[in-house]
């Protein structure tokens, strides 16, 4: 409950901060869908569907190229499941408890924020593509055997199709997510997983 609390806060903090301060011709704030899972092996199942708020700023722009700055609250809901057992060795503390526990499904709620940046290629006056890349810190509420609980860092490279309709953006982005903690605890291999996103922005 607290982290929960403590996300709205921060996010309200943030949003209005970053909005007090910008030129508002320049930018659009959207909500975004998506849901994706980790590549397959046979040592366990991650799936993830999240949801989040995106402010998108207009930093410069060419005849080329649009330069944007995008900042991403966002939850992130997790399914877990341990698929090998022996994936967790001996040597593991409480390895048999960790196995019976990781076995079952687990919920895991993930809170982030990202700050990314977005090259776009306008195709036309409704069209573009663009490419974004964002990273930032995250809190996981559960454990897992690759990932410990409490901080880590998100990072995501997406490509994407916008179609623009008057003052509205629709936008669809595969993408490619790599969570994991820098090695500041135990575990840290970390999650890789492939998601598809959906949404759309106001300016």
């Amino acid at each position: 409950m607290f982290k929960k609390i403590y996300f709205t806060l921060v996010f309200i903090f943030m949003s209005n901060a970053f909005y007090s301060q910008i030129n508002k011709h320049n930018l659009s704030v959207g909500f975004y869908y998506g849901f994706g899972s980790e590549f397959k092996n046979h040592d366990y199942t991650f799936n993830n569907q999240y949801y989040k708020v995106q402010f998108n700023y207009l930093i410069k722009e060419t005849k080329s190229f649009k330069y944007e700055l995008v900042i991403q609250p966002e939850l992130n809901l997790a399914k877990h499941q341990l698929i090998n057992p022996y994936f967790i060795i001996p040597d593991d503390p409480d390895y048999i408890e960790k196995i019976e526990r990781f076995s079952k499904i687990n919920d895991i709620n993930q809170y982030i924020l990202n700050l990314g940046f977005i090259l776009r290629k306008p195709i036309s006056k409704s069209l573009s593509l663009f490419v974004l890349g964002s990273f930032g810190p995250m809190v996981s509420a559960g454990e897992t055997e690759r990932l410990a609980k409490g901080f880590a860092i998100s990072n995501v490279l997406a490509f994407g199709v916008t179609c623009k309709l008057k003052r509205f953006e629709f936008d669809i982005r595969p993408n490619l997510r790599h969570v994991s903690n820098a090695g500041l605890s135990s575990p840290n291999i970390g999650f890789n997983t492939k998601n598809i996103e959906f949404g759309v922005s106001f300016h």
